[in-house]
C-alpha cells in the first residue's frame, strides 16, 4: 500500500504545505487526493512568494486585476490568493464532504505583519473568511500571545482556524484553552459545533535546528560520558516535545469538560506537525513524518517530504512511544543548561520575522509585477548614486523593511519621527481619496465658473496655497473656454500692480487661500481687490481656508460665491492635493478627476504595503538621507521648461519641512545646469523630464555629472496630467527624508520668528506713521548697504571699506566649502529682476563653486525661510530691497502694501542676524534695474 495513503489508518491526515496556480489548474493536487490520500493544503506568505514571484505564471492574472482597475498591492495579493484558495478549497471539497467537515480543509494566513495585533487579526481573519467564502477554509493565526485571544475571539463566532508557529507546549496549552472557551461560546450563543474546525500547528524540525546548535556547543567543551550524553540528546528534542504536546491533548479530550463539547458535535482541535522537512541531511528526510504518527493528527509536508515518504517512508503507531524517554530526553536537555523554553520563545519571535519578510518579499514581486504592466501611467524614476552612498540608502531600505516603518509612517505613529506631534499631520497621507469622493463638487465648481465667463482666476495665498496652484497654471497653460490662472503672492507694489493691470477686474474670480485665515499677504491683498472689484465684489470672490478660521468668519460676512473647507490635519506645504490646489484647478478648467485618479496611482506605489526597496517615495527619500549623511545636502533641482516651476513647490517642501534643529536639505530651484568641475561634493541632481521633452542638452549635462560622481535622480513624468504623481512622490519622499534626520517634517518653528519682528515694525509704523529709523554701514551711489554690527565689524576687519565692491568682497570671502549663497530678493518678481537676480547667483556659484539659492520675499519667507534660520549655520546671505517707486494703500489699515514689504524685509533679516547669519542687505534707491546692474558688476569685481 502507498505509505502516504496507509497514514489514514493510523488515524493521521496528510496535508500538502504547498500551493500554485498552475499546480490545481493541470488536476496535480487533484491527482495528489487521489494517489495519495492527501487531505488538506497548507499555504503561508513565502509559499505564495515562490508561486508568484517566480515564475511569470500570475502575469495574466495580475493583468486581467489591473484591467479591471488599478488597486494597492496588498490587494492585488490578496485577490490572487483568494482565487488559488478557492480553487484548492473546491478540489478538495469531496474530501469536506466525505467526511463531513472532518477534514479537506486549505489554510490562508492572515498578514504576518499582524502578529502582534491582537484587533487587526480578527478583523482580517473575519474578512478573509468572508472573501474566501468556502466552508472549507481554514484561516491561519499565529500562535503569539496576542493571537491566543484572537483564535478564541473567531472560533466564537463560526470561523475554523489553523493555529500555527506553536513550539511550546505551554502555548500549545493556551492555545488548546483558546479553542474550548471559544466553542463554548460559540455553543452558549447557539451555534452549532460541528461547523468548526481547528488544527494547532505544531512545528518540529526548527527546534532541532536551534537545540542542536546549543548542543554543539556543549558538546565540544565536553568529554567522556558528558559528551556522550549530549551527543545522543541531538535529533531527538523536537518530537520529544511534540510527543509530550500530545500527550497534553490526549488528557483534555478525556475531560468532562471537553466529552459536553463533544456531545454536541464538536470536532477536536487536531495537532498538525509543521516544519516538518528535514534540516540536517545526517537525518533521515522523513524522520519528522515517521516518528510522529498518531490518531487525530495530521502532518503537512513539502512535496519532496511528500514524495520522499511515498518512496520509503515507514508508517507505525509511533506518536506515543517511549514517553518515558521523551520525558527524559527534556530533562536531560534542562541539565545540560540549555532552556528549551527560551529556544521556543525565540523561535516564535524568528517565526514572526520570517513570515514577515516572506510578505515583505512577496508584496515586492507584486509591486513589481504591477509597475511593469502598468508601464508608463506610472512616472519613471532612476536613481544614481555612487558607490558610498548607494551602500547607506540600501543599508537604510532593508532597516526600514526590518522595523515596518513604511507601515508606521501609514498608521500614523509619531515615533516615526520625532514622537510629538507628527500624527496630527498626516492627512495627506489619504487626500486623494477624499478628494475622489468629492468630485462632483469640483465638477459643478468648474461649470459655474465657466458658466460665469471669467477671463481670470487670480489666488491670493502664500507658501503653499500658492505654490501648487502656480505649479499647475505653468504645467497645463490655460485651458479653452476657461480662464487663465495667475498666482499673487507677494506685498510689493509693482507686482501687485503689474496683476491688477493683466486682468480685467469685472470679470476675474479671486480666490482666497489661506487655512488659518490670519495670513498678512493674502487678507492685505484680499481687502485690496475686494475694494477694487467693486459693489458686486462678493460674487467674483471664493475662500478656501480651515473650518472656523477668521478667514471663513469674514467669506461668509461678506457673502462670497462659495468657501471651500481645508482639511486641518494637513500644513500647507503638503495641501496641494486638498482644496487647496484642487479648487484653483477646476477654476483653471482642469481634468480634476483625472487629475487624482493619476495621483492616487503613485499614492498606490507608495503605500504601506508595499515594501521600500519597490517604493519609489520611500527610495527618493532615503536616497536624499543618504546622500546628506555624506555632506551632500544641497539639492539642484532641474526640469523639461512646462514642469520646472514643480521645483519651486519642491523647494518649499523640502526645505521648510527638513530645515530646523540645525540640519537641513538645502534645495536650489532655478540654477542652471553647469560644468561638473563648477560644483563641490555638496551636490544631488533631481531632474524631472516630461517623457515628450525633445531636448537633451540638459540629459547629456546630467550623464556627465553622473560620471563625475555626482548623485543624480532621474524622473520621467510621463503627461503634464501626471504632475500630480510627483506631488506625492515627493511629500512621502521628504517625510521619509524628515525620518531619518530626526526632525518633525510637519512644523516650522522659525517662521514664526520672521513673523513676530514684522508685526513690531507695523506697530511702530502704526504708531508714529513711519518705519523706526535705521543707519547704513555704507553708501556707493544708489545702493545702501546695511548689516548688524557683528556683521558689520567681521566685515570691516576683512577690508570693507566705503564702497560697495568690499563690502561684498570681504562678505563673499567668508563663503566656506560646504557652504551655500542665497539671494533674497524683496522685489517685484518680474522677468527683467528674476534674469538679474539669477546673474548675480551664477557669477558666485561659477566663480566660488558653491551652491546658490534665490528667493523673492516675501514669498520665499513661507518656503526656504525656515531652512535659512532653523538649519546649520552655512548659509551666506544677500538681501536686497529697493525703495518702491509707487507705493499702494491697504484699505482699512495704517500700514501700505511697500511698508509691510519693508518690515517684512527688516524683520527677516534682523532674525538672520540674531541667528549668527553671515548676512548683508542691498538697498536700492531710485531706479531697480540700474541698481541691480549695479550690484552685478560690483560682485563681478569682488569676486575677481
Amino acid at each position: 500500500m502507498n505509505p502516504v495513503k496507509a497514514l489514514t489508518t493510523h488515524g493521521q491526515a496528510i496535508w500538502l504545505d504547498f500551493l500554485a496556480r498552475g499546480f490545481i489548474a493541470n488536476g496535480e493536487l487533484k491527482a495528489l487526493v487521489d494517489s495519495d490520500g492527501v487531505r488538506g493544503v497548507t499555504s503561508n506568505p513565502s509559499i505564495f512568494e515562490k508561486a508568484i514571484g517566480g515564475s511569470d505564471e500570475y502575469d495574466g492574472a495580475v493583468s486581467a486585476l489591473l484591467k479591471e482597475r488599478d488597486r494597492p498591492v496588498a490587494d492585488l495579493y490578496e485577490a490572487l490568493a483568494v482565487e488559488d484558495i478557492q480553487r484548492a478549497a473546491d478540489a478538495l471539497h469531496s474530501v469536506y464532504d466525505d467526511l463531513q467537515g472532518a477534514d479537506g480543509y486549505v489554510s490562508l494566513e492572515v498578514s504576518p505583519y499582524l502578529a502582534r495585533d491582537t484587533e487587526g487579526t480578527i478583523a482580517e481573519a473575519r474578512r478573509l473568511w468572508t472573501s474566501v467564502a468556502r466552508d472549507n477554509l481554514m484561516v491561519k493565526v499565529p500562535g503569539t500571545r496576542e493571537g491566543v485571544p484572537a483564535i478564541r475571539a473567531l472560533i466564537s463566532q463560526g470561523i475554523s482556524i489553523n493555529v500555527t508557529l506553536l513550539f511550546s507546549q505551554k502555548m500549545y496549552a493556551e492555545v488548546l484553552e483558546a479553542y474550548i472557551s471559544g466553542l463554548e461560546a460559540f455553543v452558549a450563543a447557539g451555534g452549532d459545533p460541528k461547523r468548526i474546525a481547528s488544527v494547532a500547528s505544531f512545528f518540529v524540525s526548527r527546534i532541532d535546528t536551534s537545540v542542536d546548535s546549543q548542543l554543539d556547543g556543549k558538546i565540544a567543551a565536553a568529554s567522556g560520558d558528558e559528551n556522550a550524553r549530549l551527543g545522543a540528546l541531538k535529533g531527538k528534542v523536537a518530537i520529544a516535545n511534540a510527543k509530550l504536546a500530545y500527550q497534553h491533548y490526549k488528557k483534555i479530550i478525556t475531560s468532562d469538560r471537553w466529552k459536553k463539547l463533544a456531545a454536541k458535535g464538536a470536532q477536536v482541535q487536531r495537532l498538525l506537525w509543521a516544519s516538518t522537512g528535514t534540516k540536517n541531511k545526517a537525518y533521515s528526510d522523513v524522520l519528522y513524518v515517521e516518528e510522529l504518527i498518531g490518531q487525530d493528527t495530521v502532518n503537512t509536508v513539502p512535496p519532496a517530504t511528500l514524495d520522499a515518504f511515498r518512496d520509503h517512508g515507514k508508517p507505525r503507531d509511533s506518536l506515543e512511544e517511549n514517553i518515558a524517554d521523551a520525558e527524559n530526553v527534556l530533562s536531560g536537555l534542562a541539565k545540560s543548561g540549555i532552556s528549551l523554553d527560551a529556544i521556543t520563545e525565540a523561535l516564535v519571535d524568528d517565526g514572526v520575522k520570517l513570515f514577515a519578510e516572506a510578505f515583505d518579499k512577496l508584496l515586492g514581486a507584486v509591486a513589481q509585477k504591477r509597475a511593469a504592466i502598468l508601464g508608463s501611467s506610472i512616472d519613471a524614476q532612476t536613481i544614481k548614486l555612487p558607490a558610498e552612498i548607494e551602500k547607506d540608502a540600501r543599508a537604510l531600505s532593508e532597516q526600514w523593511r526590518a522595523n515596518g516603518t513604511i507601515r508606521a509612517l501609514w498608521a500614523r505613529d509619531a515615533s516615526v519621527w520625532t514622537g510629538t506631534d507628527e500624527s496630527k499631520w498626516l492627512g495627506w497621507l489619504d487626500v486623494v481619496a477624499r478628494g475622489q469622493g468629492e468630485i462632483e463638487r469640483y465638477v459643478a465648481f468648474s461649470g459655474w465658473v465657466k458658466s460665469k465667463n471669467f477671463t481670470d482666476v487670480v489666488v491670493l495665498g502664500m507658501g503653499g496655497s500658492s505654490l501648487g496652484p502656480e505649479v499647475l497654471a505653468e504645467t497645463y497653460g490655460q485651458i479653452d473656454g476657461f480662464p487663465k490662472l495667475r498666482i499673487l503672492d507677494s506685498t510689493d507694489p509693482a507686482q501687485i500692480r503689474r496683476t491688477e493691470a493683466a486682468i480685467n477686474l469685472d470679470r476675474t474670480l479671486f480666490i482666497v487661500s489661506s487655512k488659518s485665515g490670519g495670513t498678512t499677504e493674502p487678507n492685505a491683498l484680499m481687502e485690496y481687490f475686494f475694494v477694487r472689484a467693486g459693489a458686486k465684489a462678493a460674487e467674483r470672490f471664493v475662500a478656501v481656508t480651515d473650518p472656523g478660521s477668521s478667514l471663513e468668519k469674514t467669506a461668509s460676512a461678506r457673502g462670497f460665491a462659495q468657501i471651500f473647507h481645508g482639511e486641518p490635519t494637513i500644513g500647507g506645504r503638503y495641501s496641494v492635493l486638498s482644496p487647496f490646489g484642487l479648487v484653483p484647478a477646476a477654476a483653471a478648467g482642469i481634468d480634476v478627476a483625472e487629475f487624482l485618479g493619476l495621483a492616487a496611482a503613485m499614492v498606490r506605489s507608495c503605500g504601506p504595503d508595499v515594501p521600500p526597496a519597490e517604493n519609489p517615495g520611500v527610495q527618493l527619500g532615503l536616497a536624499l538621507a543618504a546622500a546628506a549623511r555624506h555632506g551632500r545636502d544641497k539639492l539642484t533641482l532641474t526640469g523639461s521648461k512646462r514642469i520646472a516651476d514643480f521645483g519651486a513647490w519642491a523647494e518649499q517642501l523640502i526645505a521648510e519641512s527638513t530645515g530646523k534643529n540645525g540640519k537641513a536639505l538645502i534645495p536650489l530651484e532655478g540654477e542652471p545646469l553647469g560644468k561638473p568641475e563648477i560644483y563641490g561634493k555638496d551636490r544631488v541632481f533631481i531632474d524631472l523630464r516630461l517623457k515628450d521633452d525633445s531636448d537633451n542638452v540638459r540629459e547629456i549635462a546630467l550623464a556627465v555629472l553622473e560620471a563625475a560622481g555626482h548623485p543624480v535622480i532621474r524622473i520621467v513624468v510621463a503627461s503634464p496630467p501626471h504632475i500630480g504623481q510627483e506631488f506625492f512622490r515627493f511629500e512621502i519622499a521628504t517625510a521619509v527624508a524628515g525620518a531619518v534626520m530626526g526632525v518633525n517634517p510637519f512644523d516650522q518653528p522659525d517662521v514664526e520668528a520672521a513673523k513676530v519682528k514684522t508685526r513690531e515694525l507695523t506697530s511702530a509704523f502704526e504708531i508714529s506713521g513711519k518705519l523706526p529709523a535705521e543707519t547704513a554701514v555704507a553708501t556707493d551711489g544708489t545702493i545702501a548697504v546695511y548689516t548688524n554690527a557683528a556683521n558689520a565689524d567681521a566685515l570691516r576687519k576683512a577690508g570693507a571699506g566705503s564702497d560697495l565692491a568690499s563690502w561684498l568682497k570681504a562678505h563673499l570671502a567668508r563663503i566656506k566649502t560646504g557652504d551655500y549663497v542665497a539671494a533674497l530678493a524683496y522685489l517685484d518678481r518680474s522677468d527683467a529682476n528674476i534674469a538679474a537676480i539669477h546673474a548675480i547667483r551664477i557669477t558666485i556659484r561659477d566663480s566660488r563653486h558653491v551652491a546658490t539659492c534665490v528667493g523673492f520675499g516675501p514669498r520665499f519667507l513661507h518656503s526656504t525661510g525656515q531652512a535659512y534660520k532653523g538649519g546649520p549655520n552655512n548659509g551666506v546671505f544677500l538681501q536686497i530691497t529697493a525703495d518702491n517707486a509707487a507705493d499702494l494703500d491697504v484699505p482699512g489699515q495704517k500700514t501700505s502694501f511697500g511698508v509691510i514689504e519693508a518690515a517684512q524685509a527688516r524683520g527677516d533679516f534682523d532674525v538672520l542676524a540674531e541667528r549668527g547669519r553671515r548676512a548683508l542687505r542691498l538697498h536700492i534707491t531710485g531706479d531697480v534695474a540700474k541698481g541691480l546692474a549695479a550690484i552685478d558688476a560690483a560682485v563681478r569685481s569682488a569676486l575677481k
